[in-house]
């Protein structure tokens, strides 16, 4: 460790005074704080580089363990804490970069038992394992580690250091206070006692490291325990009890929405059910990410940002059933077809391309403009709401698809034909799936429409709630109900 804060600040620094006696250095401490000399910047890096790896583990680790995720809120978080993961990443790499070093080994593994810790907790065998080795293990290490070097970097000279990992450590705090009230939920004394040979090697593993940052004494490297075998990306996506339909395509949300003699209010449900049912892009993402390396960082970063944009779209499905009344887990039974089909029959560019092509469809007029014009004309001010930051996130998607898609592809013409090409050869299995009993495609919509009106006081429309077209030989994207794409 490279550093002498310790030393005895100069007698004069005690009676230095500022003009009216205004804070000192633009407010970032005392000159007797700026007095001690501090890190170098190489120890500073070195420092940076171990919370560079630790973070950019853990986003891994949220991404890859999503898809196999049965709980809808933890796939919801992993979602929102692989994105924290992604930005401080990229606000750590910025700040490396600063700092006199060309090239900057952010790919290098600081020290074997890093690499173990963080290999065991991806493979832990058990939700529970998984939340434990997080919340309890790498987490609480890496906030020790972050809190010692934003203390102990130099107050003046490395400030900039500072300020990211204060901000680095806010976002901490929260995904560790998440972690603490999901293990009080989810993880049970049983579970707990069957994770403590996997938590002891994780812990060993970091300790043999001389912590997350490196500035204790080594150990002994432990040997490996789940991650002895090979890791492989299990890419099926499974719900909880919640989604007992998995497979039901009874109704075509979209034919509904482009319907004309249909009322607004009535397409607002449809809209949250579209919401909600976006549980499974993050799920298709998460794959093309785990399957995807050896991109530029930017990459990760922005692939991330939309795989989060997209679990907000479906936890406003979420709040948006629970506003109006509607008991989406007994009412509404939300799919996971489309993510199973893609990881299941794709390649991951060819998942891309069947996002992107998709995406496309979404951008004219009668895109998310017209789900936006919906959900005003209907009176429902949250659905308004919702559809006009939903209308700007896929907008920016868009430009994310240009930026990692279309630029791997001869043009945006073919761009997108080839997502449609990839896209209509992935077999929905729709009358498969009703054969084997996977599902009776049940057509839920006019119970859920009539204890919407119920709860709301609406008058229900026979007309509305006779409605039943099905997926069964229509794809869910706009290309023949809207002529958008």
């Amino acid at each position: 460790m490279d550093r002498d804060s310790s030393a005895t600040p100069s007698p004069w620094i005690a009676s230095y005074q500022t003009h009216r006696d205004l804070p000192p250095l633009a407010g970032l401490g005392s000159f007797a704080e700026a007095a001690r000399p501090g890190f170098s910047v190489e120890e500073s890096v070195r420092r940076l580089k171990r919370h560079h790896y630790a973070l950019r583990r853990l986003h891994g680790i949220f991404i890859a363990r999503l898809t196999a995720e049965p709980v809808y809120e933890l796939k919801m978080a992993f979602s929102h804490q692989a994105h924290v993961c992604a930005e401080q990443v990229t606000a750590l790499r910025s700040r490396v970069g600063e700092m006199r070093e060309p090239p900057l080994g952010l790919d290098q593994v600081p020290h074997p038992g890093l690499e173990i810790a963080f290999d065991e907790i991806r493979a832990t065998d058990s939700t529970a394992a998984l939340l434990l080795g997080i919340y309890e293990g790498v987490l609480p290490a890496l906030h020790e580690a972050l809190g010692r070097h934003a203390t102990d970097t130099h107050v003046l000279a490395d400030q900039p250091t500072r300020r990211v990992l204060r901000w680095t450590l806010l976002d901490l705090d929260d995904l560790l206070d998440y972690g603490r009230k999901a293990i009080s939920a989810l993880v049970s004394a049983s579970e707990r006692e069957a994770a403590l040979p996997a938590l002891a090697v994780i812990r060993q593993a970091i300790a043999a490291a001389g912590g997350l940052d490196g500035t204790a004494a080594e150990g002994p490297v432990p040997p490996r325990l789940h991650s002895a075998k090979p890791w492989t990306h299990d890419g099926r996506p499974r719900r909880d009890s919640r989604f007992p339909d998995p497979y039901n395509m009874g109704v075509n949300a979209e034919v509904f929405l482009y319907d004309e003699k249909q009322p607004a209010d009535a397409k607002v449900l449809m809209m949250f059910y579209k919401r909600l049912r976006e549980i499974d892009v993050p799920e298709m993402m998460a794959s093309i990410l785990a399957e995807t390396p050896d991109k530029p960082w930017g990459y990760y970063r922005d692939m991330t940002r939309q795989l989060w944009d997209e679990a907000r779209h479906a936890m406003m499905g979420e709040v948006g059933f629970a506003s109006v009344g509607v008991d989406w887990p007994q009412q509404v039974p939300v799919n996971f077809t489309w993510s199973l089909g893609l990881n299941t029959q794709l390649t991951p560019l060819e998942r891309h391309a069947v996002l992107y092509f998709i995406e496309q469809g979404l951008m004219p007029r009668t895109g998310k403009r017209h789900e936006w014009e919906v959900g005003r004309q209907s009176g429902n001010a949250l659905a308004a709401t919702f559809q006009d930051f939903d209308w700007a996130d896929e907008v920016l998607h868009a430009r994310v698809g240009r930026d990692w898609y279309v630029s791997q592809m001869p043009s945006a013409h073919e761009a997108v034909a080839y997502g449609d090409a990839c896209w209509s050869r992935v077999l929905s299995g729709w009358a498969g799936w009703r054969d084997a009993g996977l599902t009776a495609h049940r057509n839920w919509w006019p119970d859920a429409y009539r204890q919407y009106c119920e709860r709301n006081g609406l008058c229900l429309q026979p007309g509305v709630a006779a409605y039943q077209v099905t997926y069964e030989s229509t794809r869910a994207d706009l290309r023949d109900v809207s002529g958008s794409a």
